[in-house]
């Protein structure tokens, strides 16, 4: 459940997650950026991407991420995240964890919100992704059912989302203009009505790569920590056209 939260995701979370409940040295160097000017980032300090329109997703379009854990205070694994597929309204995805050579999958709405997730179904979707147009003080919610196609368990997710503010954000990958998103996610077994999950989810969301550039997710469990971690973009691009 929630795999996408923990890394990817997720994936993720997961999967992203995934997934990962996801995890954010790196997988590869982007194809669609460069360092500005051609000038190599001296060591600890971030590298400018040359400008990549990724407003409108596409298959290709690729997010690397380092995931650290705030417990340990170790980063814990690299992920990269890879549009696989685009039909209609559905955006499928890779997910590639560096450390493991392992890979899952994710299916997303345009907005980014999980549809799929391995077994795991969303209905209508997972309700953490990022409501257009983004503005301060927007808000949006949704109750979802989260269903395991291979055991039947089924979880009902009541998400509530607003957008606090804008911040500029520096990571590996450069700088970036964000929105700052606070979601909380309220997960229930159909089962076992005591078994709550709280999830809060803070996003730094940035129009400009159609993605999140840091997410810091915390997880507890009948009121207990569990996970705490920060997800952060360390590259990023678009496939080059031939």
């Amino acid at each position: 459940m929630l795999r996408y939260l923990a890394g990817m995701i997720f994936f993720l979370n997961v999967a992203s997650a995934l997934a990962g409940d996801v995890s954010a040295s790196r997988i590869a160097q982007n194809d669609g950026a460069s360092p500005a000017a051609g000038q190599p980032a001296k060591p600890g300090q971030p590298v400018n991407m040359a400008p990549v329109n990724m407003a409108e997703v596409a298959v290709g379009d690729h997010w690397t991420y380092e995931v650290r854990d705030e417990i340990t205070g170790a980063v814990v694994r690299t992920q990269k995240v890879i549009v696989t597929d685009i039909s209609g309204s559905q955006v499928a995805t890779r997910l590639d964890v560096t450390e493991t050579g392992r890979s899952g999958s994710m299916v997303f709405d345009k907005s980014w919100n999980v549809l799929r997730d391995g077994p795991n179904r969303y209905s209508p979707n997972s309700g953490t992704g990022v409501q257009s147009p983004l503005k301060r003080d927007a808000q949006w919610k949704i109750i979802a059912d989260e269903v395991n196609g291979n055991n039947g368990n089924v979880w009902k997710i009541a998400v509530n989302s607003r957008v606090t503010g804008q911040e500029s954000v520096t990571t590996k990958a450069g700088t970036f203009q964000t929105y700052t998103i606070e979601t909380t996610q309220a997960v229930r077994s159909t089962k076992d009505p005591t078994a709550n999950t709280q999830v809060s989810i803070r996003t730094w969301f940035s129009p400009e790569v159609n993605h999140w550039v840091r997410r810091k997710i915390v997880r507890r469990e009948r009121g207990l920590t569990v996970r705490n971690e920060t997800v952060e973009l360390v590259e990023y691009g678009r496939k080059e056209v031939q």
